[in-house]
Parts: structure tokens; C-alpha cells; sequence
């Protein structure tokens, strides 16, 4: 993890600010050096020249603290990776991701149940904890939100509160442009620090 984060401020450090800021729909201050993006509507300051990401609020101060593991190296690669192209509107499964499989069974299984669990009883409290992180109310299944992590990289979570046959489920769906944004252990992580995030 360490050698991919200084990777990534190395990259980050000699890429031109103007083309990243472009890339990336973030923006850049030119008198402190910094870039300036939103995850889950929380701004956050990122210093190359310091090797720092900075928040005030306290949704980012959870995750760049709390979930720090997941969104440090998400928004470094994300800064260094993104490409300027529109959302395709089609979602997708992690699993159906080229790899998707390996990144996203097993050991690295999404926590979707306690997702799920949480909120099968209150589907009004996960719309609205999605629209405290700057989500967007989406109609899907019982309730659904639409959330940006990154500025390109949108997350929809779906909640189905489950009946006498069907247990309680939550679904995590990404736009099938991710592909081509970021790699897909990054996004594994993206989808990680965004369930977390949301309970």
C-alpha cells in the first residue's frame, strides 16, 4: 500500500495541474498548490508538494480518518487515472467487471448484508443518510441512492427490505464507465469505503 501511495504522489506531483483538474473534475488553487475534489459531498484539499489530503468536514474527516485504508489511495490513483468522459447511464455488478470475480467474492466480500441489515426496517433513514453524503435519490428497489465518491466514479445502492420469502438485500452498482477510470482494486475499494460510509 505504501509504495502504490507514493507511486501515486510522485505521479500526481509532476502531472500538470490543468490537465488534471480536467481529467479528474476536480479543481486547483494555484497559490497553495492544492487540488480541491468532493467524496460523498465532503470537500477535500490535496497537497502533492505536502503529501497530505486535508478536510474540515466531518464526513471527510471520517474518511480520510476512519476509512482512510480505502479512500487515500482511491482519490491519489483517481487524481493520477481519471479520464474525462461521460457517465454511460448503464450499471453493472462489480462481479461482471472484467476480474470483477477475484476482487469481489471471498475474502474481499462486500459487508452488502450488514448494509442491509441496518436499514431493512427504516428504508426513509438510508435515503436519508445518502442525502447527507450528497447522494441523489434514485427509484430502485425500496429505496436507492446514487452517490459520488469520486467525481466521475458514481456508486447506487439499492435496498430491498425482503418479505416472508426473501430475505432483506443490498445491492452496489457502479456505471460501466469505472472501467475505464480506474483500476479495479481501486474500485474495490471505492465500493468498500462507500457501503462503510453509509452505516
Amino acid at each position: 500500500m505504501e509504495s502504490g501511495e507514493k507511486k501515486a504522489w510522485d505521479h500526481l506531483s509532476t502531472s500538470d495541474p490543468d490537465e488534471v483538474c480536467k481529467r479528474a473534475a476536480v479543481s486547483y488553487d494555484p497559490a497553495e498548490k492544492t487540488f480541491l475534489l468532493k467524496s460523498f459531498g465532503a470537500d477535500i484539499t490535496v497537497s502533492p508538494a505536502n503529501q497530505s489530503l486535508l478536510t474540515r468536514s466531518q464526513a471527510g474527516e471520517l474518511l480520510l480518518g476512519r476509512f482512510g485504508y480505502f479512500s487515500k489511495l482511491s482519490i491519489l490513483w483517481y487524481l493520477t487515472s481519471a479520464k474525462e468522459m461521460p457517465f454511460t447511464g448503464n450499471l453493472v455488478n462489480p462481479v461482471n467487471l472484467r476480474g470483477g470475480q477475484l476482487f469481489f467474492r471471498g475474502s474481499h466480500i462486500l459487508p452488502l448484508d450488514r448494509l442491509a441489515e441496518k436499514y431493512t426496517g427504516d428504508p426513509a433513514a438510508f435515503v436519508s443518510k445518502g442525502l447527507s453524503l450528497g447522494g441523489e435519490q434514485l427509484n430502485h428497489g425500496d429505496a436507492a441512492i446514487r452517490l459520488l465518491p469520486l467525481p466521475r466514479i458514481p456508486v447506487v445502492l439499492i435496498l430491498w427490505r425482503g418479505d416472508e420469502e426473501f430475505p432483506p438485500r443490498a445491492d452496489l452498482l457502479f456505471d460501466s464507465s469505472c472501467e475505464s477510470q480506474i483500476a479495479l482494486d481501486i474500485l474495490w475499494s471505492i465500493a468498500m469505503m462507500s457501503i462503510l460510509i453509509m452505516m
